[in-house]
């Protein structure tokens, strides 16, 4: 195992703080943790599943303070939960049918349509089209649930927001509940790729436990915010966190 020095810990953990703050609210947390995991030293294969072993705690954290401001649709998440875990173990799986890099191109559009469609929502603007019948809203929970899941375990970057934007446009739900009911899908993709890259021996947790502690904190303070602060703050966040990994989609492709 790679030897990470005490003083690269600390500042880890500083950077999964301000990441699960950042992620509670409109997701993209991955883009400061991993490129800091791997600038403390650790191989893209330790990194990435250490990345997921820290990132859990801040999704679970998010989505207690969520449920505990009344946010979360119960029934929506008795639903998309497991078809979340479900998602994303077949994602993971699909990883060694198809390289994840062919897909660069493709998501780094939907992020630029994402920030377009966030930031040109007419504020206090609740849905894209009137919420759709129960059963129907159902469905569409559904299937928002497995495929964002599967793309989780299969690629990830974006996560967070495409589930944010799914919600708004689909389900008609306005962007501080978008992001509350993002949660449940994105702790439930964590939580299933955490027990593969674990089963696998892929995660530092000397490393992982010191960042989960600060994901824990930062993921709370991030949907305490969104909470508090509601469609404002979480429109402003999607938008940046969208083109900020968009623009490090297009920087990767041109390496």
């Amino acid at each position: 195992m790679p030897d990470v020095s005490p003083e690269r810990i600390a500042l880890l953990a500083a950077v999964a703080l301000a990441a699960g703050t950042i992620d509670a609210v409109a997701g993209g947390g991955g883009l400061l943790t991993v490129p800091a995991i791997l600038w403390a030293g650790l191989p893209p294969h330790l990194a990435l599943g250490t990345n997921k072993g820290q990132s859990v705690f801040g999704s679970f954290a998010a989505l207690a303070r969520f449920a505990r401001g009344r946010m979360v649709d119960a029934d929506r998440a008795r639903i998309t939960f497991p078809l979340g875990l479900a998602g994303s173990l077949a994602g993971a799986a699909l990883v060694l049918a198809v390289p994840p890099a062919a897909l660069r191109p493709v998501v780094l559009a939907l992020l630029a349509a994402a920030a377009l469609f966030v930031g040109l929502r007419r504020p206090g603007a609740a849905r894209l089209e009137d919420a759709p019948p129960p059963r129907r809203a159902a469905l569409r929970a559904a299937g928002i649930a497995l495929a964002i899941g599967a793309y989780d375990g299969f690629f990830g970057p974006g996560t967070g927001t495409f589930l944010i934007v799914a919600f708004v446009a689909l389900l008609g739900d306005g962007l501080a509940h978008a992001s509350a009911d993002a949660k449940v899908v994105n702790f439930a993709s964590n939580l299933a790729a955490v027990g593969l890259f674990a089963a696998r021996g892929k995660v530092v947790w000397r490393v992982a436990l010191p960042m989960a502690a600060a994901q824990l904190a930062g993921g709370w303070l991030g949907a305490h915010l969104a909470i508090r602060r509601g469609d404002a703050l979480v429109r402003r966040v999607v938008v940046a966190v969208a083109l900020a990994l968009a623009a490090k989609l297009a920087l990767d492709m041109r390496g």
